[in-house]
């Protein structure tokens, strides 16, 4: 027999989110329904029972998966299924995994799967903001170990006041953007993207946001509580010999720690760190070391780990020599390749990226196809970090994960920089040459100055910085380090990446891996990067004052106006046969799509002026309309005893009469020697009101001979007779817009 047991948490606007446990998926450790409005995610957890032999970090996986379902629709492609979980759900399994993962016993290895899925949505409610609820409740329903539930909102700022979790529609409206994750005391991840705000309001804004998560935090425990899970499973998973442990910091950590304040560069560093326990182990046999390895190794890890920290806080000297606000030596260069439409290096101690701009047409517009997002992308910032960067020998396997997350997180420090209204597709492209420490914020600064050097007016120059901390005894005894080093983040209490232009911060991107982190602490560290971004900043525009004032040779130039709306299916025509024409003609790439307001928007891009100007004419004289007195190059499409047809606009003929072909009288057609095919330039003399038939003439063209005299007309025929007449000299085909003939 069912029991569920569920709780609900006021909003306070008279929005409420939902936990229910007790009804779904029973057999996992875990599992909670997250309802808010109709929105509806579960949240599974399982967790094996023993870790996998010498496994000593915390393997834990988080998929977050949207089912097309959930909004009636059927997922693209030829097997109508769902595939591989794309960028944004990735996305949100990292703020997931971010949040969750420091809260897992430090010895507790199992492993550890979290699923959340969305079932049910209806484009209001943002469900990314509610999944990290929905894991921590999972988790706090089971008897997995964890030490307490945390809890993820979305925080905005719209018209100067916060909000806590805002529906799609309110987003357009916000200038702080923030996701925050934290227990019921402390702050544990921060991820957004703001418009240009200043320290103070981002801090204001996570403060905002805990006092909401601690709201949800409460919930879970009594959830927990009501369930009776407040008790985790027992486990084992670590050998230890605390007699080993002692012996390794006896004899490594001196070493180690005149290591830690000589100031070398990372490969000697991690020599030199390398020969240290290398030493150590030497002393034992194959046999010991087979049984004693890996708890060396673990042990070891701790050495380092306590000589860093305490060279820091002790001496105030980090690994490579620098003081703790101090900016590694840049050194940039732009317009480094040849062909790209622009590039740039730049390179900060060890880490370095070199970044390429192109600049596309609509065609190169991405289609996002989302569940509750479908539109297309005129930004695109790809960051790709192959092994070689760290000096490491491996295959390059594809993009995974951590990519994606970096490549986002320099995508949103920089998107809103881009001009208003900016006709190119512009795609960024990041490629990490050296990292150690902070290649996301490299891929920032190397792509404001790619995107200078290829000419694209942006507002203002975007740069980014690292931070870190080392901290001890709750934070009474800290330092905030600026542009931190690889082993300055793996081995820290904090990394804290910041970006933003001269008048405020753009986004950011935190992971707290201690308790007790004040607001204090994070206020220091915000104006520490400030001040580091400032610094960055003065080197970018160094080197590069302001975009290019012109794009490059290669660079499509790009031509963009709109037609009236009935205008556009003459301009495609059937089959597209039209503007494939045009482009094959011209060749330039023409697009065209319909506008809300009933408009045509056409663009023509081609690096050829030429070409460019040459397909505007041609569409031109689609959507021309014919006026009167002027002259055109026209067709003859068909000749008649009377005159022949000719089109002198696309889709657009009139009947040039015998008469109008030259001063002199023509007995018949014949003798004006005219064919079909032939070009004749016309004037345009009147369009009839009535009929809408054009009146055209070649002779008004041609000098009048002189002394010519106007031949006398010849009476017309009765009705009966005239219409006979017509039914006899008919064209071969219709002619909507064709004069009427003179007897």
């Amino acid at each position: 027999m069912l029991k569920p047991v569920s709780k609900t948490i006021d909003l306070g606007d008279g929005r409420s989110i939902k936990i229910e446990t007790g009804k779904l998926a029973k057999q996992a450790d875990g599992a909670v329904m997250v309802t808010m409005g109709n929105t509806v995610l579960l949240a599974v957890v399982t967790a094996a029972k023993d870790a996998a032999p010498d496994v000593d970090f915390m393997p834990l996986q988080v998929d977050y998966r949207e089912k097309y379902s959930a909004s009636g629709r059927f997922p693209g492609g030829f097997t109508r299924r769902e595939g591989r979980p794309g960028d944004n759900e990735i996305l949100v399994a990292r703020l997931v995994d971010r949040a969750l993962r420091p809260l897992f016993p430090s010895d507790f290895h199992a492993e550890v799967f979290v699923y959340v899925t969305l079932f049910s949505a209806d484009g209001v409610d943002q469900p990314d903001a509610l999944a990290g609820l929905a894991a921590s409740a999972a988790l706090a329903v089971s008897d997995i170990p964890f030490e307490e539930p945390i809890s993820e909102v979305r925080v905005v700022r719209i018209n100067g006041e916060f909000k806590i979790n805002p529906t799609f529609e309110e987003m357009q409206f916000a200038d702080i953007d923030l996701m925050v994750a934290a227990t019921m005391d402390n702050i544990m991840m921060v991820e957004g993207e703001m418009k240009e705000v200043s320290e103070n309001d981002m801090l204001e804004a996570i403060k905002f946001a805990h006092e909401a998560i601690k709201v949800q935090c409460q919930a879970q425990l009594e959830l927990s509580q009501e369930v009776g899970k407040t008790e985790k499973r027992a486990y084992s998973h670590e050998v230890n010999d605390d007699e080993l442990r002692q012996r390794v910091h006896d004899e490594c950590y001196n070493k180690a720690y005149s290591i830690a304040v000589s100031g070398t560069s990372k490969q000697e560093r991690s020599d030199a760190f390398e020969n240290i326990v290398e030493e150590f182990k030497a002393q034992f046999t194959e046999e010991e070391l087979e049984e004693k390895e890996v708890m060396i190794n673990r042990y070891y890890h701790d050495v380092e780990k306590e000589a860093m920290r305490r060279a820091i806080l002790d001496e105030g000297k980090r690994l490579d020599g620098r003081k703790t606000d101090e900016i590694r030596p840049i050194w940039i260069e732009t317009d480094c390749l040849p062909i790209p439409h622009g590039s740039a290096i730049f390179t900060r101690g060890e880490t370095q990226s070199l970044s390429t701009c192109t600049l596309g047409t609509k065609d190169d517009e991405k289609l996002i196809d989302d569940v509750l997002l479908k539109s297309k992308a005129k930004f695109l910032l790809h960051y790709n970090f192959p092994p070689y960067s760290t000096g490491e020998a491996k295959p390059i396997r594809g993009i995974g994960r951590r990519e994606i997350g970096h490549g986002n997180l320099a995508f949103r420090a920089l998107k809103d920089m881009l001009p208003d209204n900016y006709p190119y597709v512009v795609r960024l492209v990041s490629e990490i040459l050296e990292s150690n420490g902070s290649s996301s914020m490299a891929t920032v600064c190397a792509g404001t100055l790619a995107l200078m050097d290829a000419g694209v007016p942006i507002k203002k120059p975007v740069s980014g910085i690292a931070m870190g901390l080392i901290s001890e005894n709750k934070g009474t005894n800290y330092a905030i380090l600026s542009d931190i080093l690889g082993d300055e983040d793996h081995l820290g209490d904090m990394d804290f990446k910041v970006t933003g232009t001269r008048d405020g911060i753009t986004a950011t991107q935190m992971d707290i891996k201690v308790d007790g982190l004040s607001y204090e602490i994070l206020e220091n560290a915000l104006n520490q990067a400030k001040a580091g971004r400032m610094h960055i900043l003065d080197k970018i525009q160094e080197a590069m004052p302001q975009p290019r004032a012109d794009y490059k040779e290669n660079v499509p130039r790009l031509v963009e106006f709109t037609v009236p709306k009935d205008m556009i299916g003459a301009i495609i025509g059937p089959g597209g046969k039209i503007i494939q024409g045009i482009q094959e003609k011209s060749g330039a790439v023409v697009t065209i799509e319909e506008l809300e307001d009933g408009l045509g928007h056409v663009q023509i891009a081609s690096a050829d002026k030429t070409s460019l100007e040459k397909a505007r004419e041609m569409i031109n004289q689609i959507v021309a309309l014919p006026e009167v007195g002027e002259i055109y190059e026209a067709k003859v499409t068909s000749v008649m005893p009377y005159g022949c047809f000719v089109e002198f606009l696309p889709g657009k003929e009139g009947l040039l009469h015998i008469s109008e072909i030259d001063w002199k009288r023509f007995e018949n057609i014949e003798e004006t020697g005219i064919k079909e095919g032939d070009k004749i330039r016309v004037k345009l003399l009147e369009i009839d009101p009535k009929t809408g038939k054009f009146r055209l003439s070649h002779k008004v063209l041609l000098p009048k001979p002189e002394g010519y005299v106007e031949p006398e007309r010849r009476p017309r025929p009765p009705r009966r007779e005239r219409n006979n007449s017509d039914e006899n000299h008919k064209p071969r085909h219709h002619h909507s817009n064709s004069s009427n003939e003179q007897e």
